[in-house]
């Protein structure tokens, strides 16, 4: 079977299934089964497809039609334009999440304290840490998010000081200029309307915010309050319809209030200054 032949019988199979963009899908899957980029499949698109290569490949589409998504197959996604490592234990970094980043990076001035809270893979803090000058903290309440995150930064070559904590407790008080986040702001009850890839797959400490997706926020905002500096920053990724929750939530002791948009014109992220 050439390399030709097998890609146009995987994009069959996930198209059947309904899979989302099955033509991509099958080109990143049997990349990642040959071990080479997606070019190579149309450079050598007549080439006999190994035996090894054939089986992981198989094994690939098989667990991609169960559900399981393809980067958790393929062990990577790409974030702010590297790379970065991602299992079961992490949420699965998206393109929105850029935003943040950028907000945040805008905001950073060298030499100062950021601090990325439920870091995940790191994706966040290991970005703010190679853009910026400043001295970049994370903390995330699983161990083996952790561990992932930790993998992420060394193989990035950077350094960031990795915190077992539950949101910012761990922090000492007026410590932090920055603080970026990206909170689970899913509402518990919509569990069972997402997607199967998500919903069968993230993690779900990662997801959930509570039964109404504001509980997470409403602690972080009490952690910061204790955590900036005054003139401190606080950035957080929004969920669908948490914009006026939250501004709710920030309305004493906070100015500056900046609400920037996606590219689906969505409040994405609500920067707002610690000025008591």
């Amino acid at each position: 079977m050439t390399l030709q032949t097998a890609l146009l019988q995987g994009t069959q199979l996930l198209e059947e299934a309904s899979v989302p963009v099955p033509r991509l899908t099958a080109e990143v899957l049997l990349s990642h089964a040959l071990q080479h980029d997606r070019s190579y499949l149309y450079a050598h698109s007549d080439d006999e497809l190994t035996e090894r290569a054939w089986i992981h490949y198989g094994r690939y589409l098989h667990e991609r039609l169960k559900g399981k998504p393809t980067q958790y197959i393929t062990g990577c996604q790409e974030f702010y334009g590297r790379e970065f490592r991602v299992t079961r234990d992490v949420l699965i970094p998206r393109p929105e999440t850029e935003h943040l980043v950028e907000a945040a990076i805008a905001r950073i001035r060298p030499s100062q304290r950021a601090l990325d809270v439920g870091t995940g893979s790191g994706a966040i803090a290991v970005s703010l840490a190679l853009e910026t000058q400043a001295q970049v903290y994370a903390t995330d309440l699983s161990l083996p998010a952790l561990c992932v995150a930790t993998w992420n930064a060394r193989k990035l070559g950077v350094a960031v000081s990795f915190i077992a904590s539950d949101l910012a407790s761990a922090l000492a008080d007026q410590s932090i200029d920055v603080l970026v986040s990206n909170p689970p702001y899913v509402p518990k009850s919509d569990q069972a309307g997402l997607q199967r890839e998500v919903r069968d797959w993230e993690p779900e400490v990662a997801l959930f915010g509570g039964d109404t997706g504001l509980e997470v926020y409403r602690r972080l905002v009490d952690d910061a309050r204790r955590v900036l500096r005054r003139g401190g920053w606080l950035l957080v990724e929004l969920g669908y319809n948490s914009l006026q929750p939250v501004r709710a939530m920030l309305a004493s002791g906070w100015s500056e209030s900046e609400v920037k948009y996606d590219l689906a014109g969505l409040p994405r992220v609500l920067a707002v200054r610690w000025t008591p």
